[in-house]
């Protein structure tokens, strides 16, 4: 089975997370997404987040209903360009308020997938991923 490439063509148009608490969960995806090189591209409003390289694509906020639940059973997996930047999307977003859901390390049921997982200050699941 051949590894298989993260490429910038993208299924989605935007992923958006529920967040109770806006200024906990923005520090924690300012420090782990920007690890990443994706930024903070600014407010929406008072009640969401906008992060991106280019343009807006991820979003975090309040959700219209007013309750932030989180995602269980849901992962967001954000791409790397190599297990060095996975590396420091763990270490920063634990340091920003986040908690371990994977340590950094290769995935055994994708060929060369080296990969880790983190919970939000929300409870949501993200990730990052590399393949080698």
């Amino acid at each position: 089975m051949a590894s298989p490439v993260i490429s910038g063509n993208s299924v989605f148009s935007h992923v958006f997370l529920g967040a109770a608490d806006l200024q906990k969960s923005s520090a924690f995806y300012n420090a782990a997404l920007g690890a990443l090189g994706i930024k903070n591209l600014g407010p929406f409003g008072d009640k969401v987040f906008l992060y991106g390289r280019d343009k807006p694509a991820f979003l975090v906020g309040l959700p219209g209903s007013g309750a932030a639940p989180s995602s269980n059973g849901v992962t967001v997996g954000f791409a790397a360009s190599s297990p060095a930047e996975v590396d420091a999307f763990h270490a920063a977003g634990v340091a920003a308020g986040g908690s371990d859901e994977g340590k950094p390390g290769p995935r055994s049921h994708l060929p060369g997938a080296y990969a880790a997982y983190l919970r939000d200050p929300a409870g949501n699941k993200v990730c990052a991923y590399t393949f080698t």
